[in-house]
């Protein structure tokens, strides 16, 4: 066992490395310029802020200071808020992130279960059309559209009862949360109830449920001790890296609903063409996503010893 959790952390390893070399060489040849930001500036002003910021020397010196850097977790300053470090950033605002993404794996995990669940065990009836018909809505509706849906259905509801039943925008409480949790969730949602779907539809069709069923087993004990309890691995295969997605994929939402997290400092670095905060939060992103990943396999691994062997 290891031997396996040592082969995945070299691959890992690995693949943060051609993350930020990727990174790095993409970032550096993006057009524009992070200095000037279309702000006038001297020809010594110029050179002492490349000098601040390495940019003076050749790019391969810029890489491996960069790596060195990043083996030590220091992920530079900021070429745009003065004086702040990237790592700084990144501490005081994924929290935000990672809290509304918990919640948002929480939403998109239950009712992905339960949702795929009930489609198997109603199916070609009105509960599996109807289901199925959401979950394509889900899937095919990019999550800016479905923010913006979702902060209009607010306003009209709170007009409606006379006072601000969900607030629209802001963080801060457990009922800020809720909205933007459930439209960052619910892509994730309806994938897991498609995987949910086709997984229970297959335990269903399996020769040790036919013996439970001639053996006169209970309904209800064949579908939770039975057909929900197997059904739901390749659930928890995926839910890894749907954890890593959901939690550092919710640029838009974050940017739409006003929160305070580290993809709204994502997309803002984007846009003012902030490289050293674009290419570490990439980073990062990019190793916690591998971390899941490696974490759900090893998890796995414990759950199904035949996945240490085919490794």
């Amino acid at each position: 066992m290891w031997l396996y959790i040592l082969k995945r952390a070299l691959q890992g390893l690995l693949t943060v490395w051609f993350i930020a070399t990727a990174t790095f060489f993409a970032m550096h040849n993006v057009p524009g310029d992070p200095l000037t930001n279309d702000r006038a500036m001297t020809e010594t002003t110029r050179a002492n802020l490349e000098a601040k910021y390495g940019l003076d020397q050749p790019i391969t010196t810029q890489y491996l200071i960069f790596l060195r850097n990043l083996a030590r977790g220091d992920f530079g300053i900021s070429f745009v808020q003065e004086n702040r470090e990237v790592n700084d950033i990144i501490r005081e605002h994924f929290p935000v992130s990672a809290i509304l993404g918990v919640l948002a794996v929480v939403f998109a995990a239950t009712g992905g279960v339960l949702f795929g669940a009930l489609t198997a065990l109603y199916r070609n009836r009105l509960p599996d059309y109807l289901i199925m018909f959401l979950v394509i809505l889900g899937i095919s509706v990019p999550s800016f559209v479905v923010a913006a849906l979702s902060q209009l259905s607010l306003v009209s509801l709170n007009s409606l009862v006379g006072f601000t039943f969900l607030p629209v925008a802001g963080w801060g409480t457990v009922m800020h949360m809720l909205v933007p949790a459930l439209v960052l969730g619910l892509s994730t949602m309806a994938y897991l109830t498609r995987l949910m779907r086709s997984s229970m539809l297959e335990v269903t069709s399996s020769d040790y449920v036919r013996t439970a069923k001639s053996k006169g087993v209970p309904p209800t004990r064949i579908f939770t001790r039975h057909q929900l309890r197997n059904a739901i691995l390749p659930v928890v295969t995926v839910l890894g890296p749907a954890i890593a997605a959901i939690t550092t994929g919710g640029f838009v939402v974050e940017l739409v609903f006003a929160i305070p997290g580290l993809g709204r400092y994502f997309v803002e670095a984007v846009q003012q063409l902030d490289y050293t905060v674009i290419m570490g939060t990439t980073v990062f992103y990019g190793a916690f996503l591998v971390f899941m990943v490696i974490l759900v396999d090893v998890v796995y691994g414990f759950i199904d010893p035949r996945v240490r062997l085919d490794s």
